[in-house]
């Protein structure tokens, strides 16, 4: 990163942190329709336009080790698995077979030496191409090359690895921005996985979604924990082209340091402004980290139904080498799931609020504006001709994006 843009960043928190009100150009910020949280059209229309069309992160390369190596991957409703080939690339494809569609692999993870259907028995490379089948001789004029798997769209971006089932999506890296420029210092290449967990939410994907896209929260969620440390009202905030976004929140003293990672293996290559702050990016539409020169979170944010969903929490370390994982890592990941009960507490009975007739909208300020942003992209996505008016968010924030 550019000496220039650290302290592009650095004056802009200052100057969050000094400011008696919004710059004197930004927009009132029209009230988020509350119906978009709950009216069945518009959530199908969400469904179909959003999670069908965008780069999901799907996997880790550490979790593919070996030719034959699998993962399923069912978020987004269509049955998808990634698996690496004899050549070392890693490939996603619809787990389902050419013939009358059985599955290819029936467990969530594992390891094969090929691709076998066990309704019929056809069998497929780890490339995905159809080589056998049985009873060959009964099907007429079969061109086996015309059925192998249908691939679904794959790329990586370090070893994280996205997929799109949009085959005409535009490729990743270019999509994902000024993104890669950001995480570059992080040595991504050689960042490993740790694990993953998750846990339910009774409450439509949004409001979780967007109350990790702010910090105007931490004071009444957050007393005995983030807050002591974080100073929200010194946040500053990147919004990017495609619904990409940057809050960098500073510290409240220069010289602090996480106790729960003293100790532990750093990066070095990372610069003094994000080493020092909190920078946490959202991957649009569904992944939020906050980035540390030791190491990091992937929070997936996942709808399971129009009023439930998922969260997952993906951890990744810099190389510890040979040997176990370094022992602070359990007490950091536990350390963080309290956090994580802290900002789901209130999410159930803010998804009844939503559905009552007590909530017409959302008011945001200032501080908010990545949750408009976000909004403002569902709807370019979906395309504002097919919302109903009444839905709609109307496009304010152009001047405030960059690239």
């Amino acid at each position: 990163m550019e000496a220039a843009h650290i302290e592009y960043l650095r004056e802009g928190m200052a100057y969050e942190r000094d400011r008696s009100g919004p710059p004197e150009d930004f927009p009132q910020l029209p009230d988020i329709p509350g119906g978009r949280y709950v009216d069945e059209d518009f959530l199908a229309l969400e469904r179909d336009h959003l999670w069908k069309r965008s780069w999901l992160y799907a996997g880790h390369a550490d979790e593919l080790p070996e030719p034959g190596s699998f993962l399923m991957f069912k978020k987004t409703g269509s049955p998808i698995f990634l698996i690496r080939g004899k050549d070392g690339e890693i490939r996603a494809f619809y787990n389902t077979c050419r013939h009358r569609g059985g599955p290819l692999v029936k467990e969530d993870c594992g390891q094969v030496r090929g691709l076998v259907c066990g309704y019929h028995g056809w069998t497929y490379d780890l490339a995905g191409n159809l080589i056998n089948l049985r009873d060959k001789r009964d099907f007429v004029d079969l061109d086996l090359k015309q059925r192998a798997l249908i691939p679904v769209r794959c790329e990586r971006f370090g070893n994280w690895i996205f997929v799109n089932e949009d085959p005409d999506a535009e490729p990743l890296l270019e999509h994902l921005g000024p993104i890669p420029g950001h995480f570059a210092q992080y040595q991504i290449d050689k960042i490993r996985f740790v694990e993953k967990h998750g846990f339910d939410v009774e409450c439509n994907i949004k409001v979780l979604m967007d109350a990790f896209l702010e910090v105007y929260h931490l004071k009444s969620i957050h007393q005995n924990t983030v807050d002591r440390f974080l100073d929200h009202r010194g946040s500053k905030i990147l919004l990017w082209k495609n619904g990409h976004s940057l809050m960098l929140t500073p510290n409240r003293r220069p010289d602090w340091v996480d106790p729960g990672t003293i100790g532990m293996q750093k990066i070095d290559t990372v610069n003094e402004v994000f080493a020092n702050n909190n920078p946490s990016f959202n991957i649009y539409p569904n992944l939020v980290t906050p980035l540390s020169d030791s190491g990091m979170p992937f929070l997936l944010f996942w709808p399971t139904g129009p009023r439930t969903m998922h969260i997952e929490c993906h951890w990744f370390a810099p190389d510890w080498g040979d040997g176990p994982l370094p022992e602070k890592w359990p007490e950091r990941i536990a350390n963080f799931d309290r956090i994580l009960a802290e900002d789901t507490q209130f999410a159930p009975q803010i998804q009844e609020s939503v559905e009552s007739p007590g909530f017409k909208g959302m008011p945001l300020n200032y501080q908010e504006r990545r949750i408009y942003h976000w909004h403002e992209e569902l709807d370019r996505r979906i395309g504002p001709e097919r919302i109903p008016e009444s839905l709609r968010v109307p496009q304010v924030l152009g001047d405030f994006v960059e690239g």
